[in-house]
């Protein structure tokens, strides 16, 4: 254990000498352009404050083992007894157990050194230092201020902050082995100390007194209080200071099927990575329209880099996410297992194959030729479909072995989502009909099918199962959903026309397309009223909950931003939103306010119970806070700012007039685009914290006392 903390140590101590060295080489290099030195000396400088966080937090873990030993010493055989004081009845009871059933213990011990290794990296890594600084250049301040440079500095910073946060987690990890390794030697240690009668006596007085309980009716009696006004019954006790309300705690674990839950989060973690990847592009596409010369670089165009954003967030973090809910929801409301669980890592691989591989080929300009939402080729998109058609076959077998009568609505919505999907890819990659206006048709109907038939309904599914479960109160009416799943079948694959209202597509496939945009009021009121009316009682819950949040806000934005869909497919407001930033502002009011908020709520409220750790209830509010308030920043300045480029193209102005008019508006697209994006990095913390938690002292001892069961007698 020491060697591995003097290797890191070494390791760290030798990355701090070289980040010194390219500091001075910096310095020296940059000297005719003082702005610059000053950035990169900043990140130079960010980057050696996190290293020297690192080694204190190394020196903490080193002290914090030495004081393990000293307590040790200190206490000599007094230890025992002090260790029996800090167990519960639950690990008691495995001690005794043992020690009446073991009648001798054995002790082995092996150990090995190994050693010289750490000085020699360090060395290296000290030797590095200098020599950066020996490599000087005569570089020109022009080059040294081109943005190439300044990207290309980003770059190298990256990877660099990327090996810090690996090395905290290796320190991370090294300190929760050692904390578990700790703990298991100490219960060895007390599993043979048992065997002595002083001991035992003493785990059987010890035992006793845990488990001994009051009747609570010592002082009061047998008689219940006359509490009409509650007061006894009310008590709420707070214990400290608390700097957030009291948030109602998940439920407690589920019994799932642990091969299932790995299954999800294997889901839900593609799912974080790409909502990640995916806006961070999108995050660099918003700076460009405050700063267009940000690069040059071909990869980074911005119609190369769009694309990549829509296809990440859209196939990569909302398809993966809803498939992993699924899973659980199609199993759980069938009352049986996944059919079958390789199926799903199948599909898992195929669907991530696809975006690794379509987001390199349309950075390098391999694309469908500039159809919205299709810009893979056919072959990428084939293997997307292939994982679909995977997991749509595993939920359909799945319900058809399930051990109820009814199929509930949940599974009505999610299969049907997927079905349509893979008629939706189909349509819209079959080159047959894909000629002139053809293409124009079959892209309208793709692109918004893809939204309303896929994520829509798909999402609709999920709220319809988690949302009664985290109220405790059934769906307020089996008939309006109903209502709304068909209505929305009939209406939704009607509008995708609205697009391209006054285009050369015939008069009256215009006008059913607006006549079916004015008939999805039909299932977003019956589905707004159905989930408000379900939460008819609880509305007092949002306060005391960190998911209802994201369901109410969900909701309220599927009515407002489905609505502002119908009244943008009318001609009126058509002729002045359309090809505007207004249509921006509604893809991201609806994708992003109704889907992944949704997709927030279902995720917190079903992983907690799925792993038994919970994320900081502090950490959820800034990441539903950030997100709200990004959200708002992002759509309501470019509502307005397209409205005004609309009328001042309709009044006939010059096109840059209404580029110069938009400038302020894209200022606060990139505040609110930023204030998402860093949300996203929250959630992701959220998850992996979910995921990935350290386990408490608690529930090691109670891993490793349980451990002693299986072990044989005599060990």
């Amino acid at each position: 254990m020491k060697l591995k903390i003097y290797l890191v140590f070494s390791l760290l101590t030798g990355l701090v000498l070289l980040s010194a060295g390219s500091s001075a080489h910096a310095a020296e290099v940059l000297k005719a352009t003082p702005a610059f030195n000053t950035a990169a000396c900043i990140l130079i400088g960010v980057t050696v404050f996190l290293l020297l966080l690192l080694l204190l937090w190394l020196i903490r873990l080193a002290r914090g083992l030495r004081e393990d030993e000293i307590a040790r010493e200190k206490y000599g055989d007094k230890w025992v007894f002090r260790q029996i004081n800090n167990l519960n009845s639950r690990q008691l009871d495995h001690l005794i157990r043992r020690r009446n059933l073991r009648k001798k213990s054995a002790d082995g011990s092996s150990g090995s050194d190994q050693g010289f290794n750490a000085t020699i990296i360090a060395l290296l890594l000290m030797l590095l230092a200098p020599t950066a600084k020996a490599q000087t250049t005569d570089v020109g301040s022009h080059l040294l201020t081109s943005p190439g440079m300044l990207i290309m500095l980003t770059l190298i910073f990256i990877p660099l902050l990327v090996t810090v946060l690996l090395v905290g987690l290796k320190i991370r990890n090294i300190a929760v082995k050692t904390h578990y390794s700790r703990i298991k030697k100490e219960t060895n240690q007390l599993a043979q100390a048992a065997d002595d009668d002083a001991v035992y006596e003493d785990l059987l007085k010890r035992k006793h007194a845990l488990d001994y309980r009051l009747t609570n009716n010592e002082l009061a009696g047998d008689i219940p209080p006359n509490d009409s006004r509650g007061i006894l019954l009310n008590v709420d006790e707070v214990h400290g200071p608390r700097f957030f309300a009291s948030k109602r705690k998940a439920a407690p674990k589920h019994q799932t099927d642990p091969k299932l839950v790995r299954l999800i989060m294997w889901y839900l973690g593609s799912a974080a990575l790409w909502l990640v990847l995916g806006t961070s592009v999108g995050e660099y596409i918003g700076i460009k329209f405050v700063s267009p010369d940000a690069d040059h670089i071909s990869w980074l165009s911005f119609g190369r880099l769009r694309p990549v954003h829509t296809n990440m967030v859209f196939w990569g973090w909302s398809s993966m996410a809803m498939i992993g809910l699924g899973y659980y929801v199609v199993t759980t409301v069938s009352n049986t297992v996944v059919y079958n669980i390789k199926w799903g890592y199948y599909s898992l691989i195929l669907i991530n194959s696809s975006i690794i591989i379509g987001s390199l080929m349309l950075m390098a300009g391999i694309n469908n030729g500039g159809g919205e939402y299709r810009e893979y080729i056919w072959p990428v998109m084939a293997l997307f479909a292939g994982g679909i058609i995977v997991s749509l076959v595993n939920y359909l077998k799945t319900i058809a072995q399930r051990k109820t009568k009814e199929i509930y609505i949940s599974n009505w919505y999610i299969v049907s989502a997927m079905m349509f999907l893979t008629v939706i890819a189909t349509v819209g990659y079959l080159p047959f009909y894909q000629n002139g206006l053809g293409e124009t048709i079959v892209q309208g109907y793709y692109m918004h099918q893809a939204v309303g038939m896929w994520f829509m309904f798909f999402n609709l599914g999920l709220v319809y199962y988690f949302l009664p479960q985290q109220l405790n109160t059934p769906i307020y009416s089996y008939s309006l959903g109903i209502l709304a799943f068909w209505s929305q079948i009939l209406f939704y694959t009607l509008i995708g026309t609205h697009h391209f209202i006054f285009s050369p597509i015939p008069w009256w496939l215009q006008t059913v397309a607006i006549v079916g945009s004015m008939g999805m009021l039909i299932p977003v009121f019956s589905g707004t009223t159905n989930f408000l009316m379900t939460f008819r009682g609880n509305f007092n819950k949002i306060g005391r909950s960190y998911t209802l949040p994201f369901y109410i806000v969900g909701i309220l934005f599927y009515f407002t931003g489905s609505t502002q869909g119908t009244a943008e497919a009318f001609r009126e407001t058509n002729l002045i939103w359309h090809f505007t930033d207004f249509t921006t502002a509604h893809s991201h009011l609806t994708m992003y306010g109704i889907i992944a908020f949704m997709l927030w709520a279902s995720i917190y409220t079903i992983v907690p119970r799925l792993t038994g750790k919970e994320p900081k209830q502090g950490l959820v509010g800034a990441h539903f806070w950030m997100a709200l308030i990004g959200l708002l920043f992002y759509t309501i300045p470019l509502m307005v700012g397209g409205t005004l480029k609309g009328i001042a193209w309709t009044e006939g102005k010059p096109f840059i007039d209404s580029v110069v008019l938009m400038a302020p508006y894209w200022l606060w697209r990139a505040i609110g685009g930023t204030l998402m994006w860093a949300s996203h990095l929250v959630f992701a913390w959220n998850i992996y914290v979910m995921f990935a938690a350290q386990k408490s002292e608690a529930d090691i001892k109670n891993e490793v006392f349980e451990q002693l069961d299986q072990l044989p007698v005599n060990a």
